[in-house]
């Protein structure tokens, strides 16, 4: 069966638009911190696989470096934040709020529903 070839390049690419989150500031407040995030390429999520892992050839030492990949997740896929936060105030920001951030924050080892890609690359 001949399969239909793309007609609009553009469902090719990734998402250009970021998307607003809403970061609540502690348990008990009223008041959130504006995250937006925009959506990964492919080889922005494959940048960041290579981030968590380090590889020392000269002493074969393997660390995982999450702090790394955190920094390089941020940078790379937050647009801005309201209030506006600077590179020391990130490194400051409470467990409660890290975490949440975290979590909206794209996945750098899911790239999709891996049964569903399976599917629309086979030769059938």
């Amino acid at each position: 069966m001949d399969k239909k070839t793309v007609s609009d390049k553009n469902k090719l690419f990734a998402p250009s638009d970021s998307k607003l989150h809403h970061v609540r500031v502690a348990p008990d407040s009223d008041e959130y911190l504006k995250v937006w995030v925009k959506e990964p390429t492919f080889i922005q999520l494959e940048k960041a696989q290579a981030k968590l892992i380090n590889l020392n050839s000269r002493t074969n030492d393997v660390s995982i470096e999450m702090d790394t990949l955190f920094r390089y997740l941020w940078e790379a896929f937050v647009e801005k934040t309201e209030p506006s936060l600077t590179v020391v105030e990130v490194l400051r920001l409470s467990p409660y709020i890290g975490n949440q951030i975290k979590s909206i924050l794209p996945d750098p080892f899911d790239y999709g529903e891996a049964e569903d890609l399976k599917e629309n690359t086979s030769e059938s």
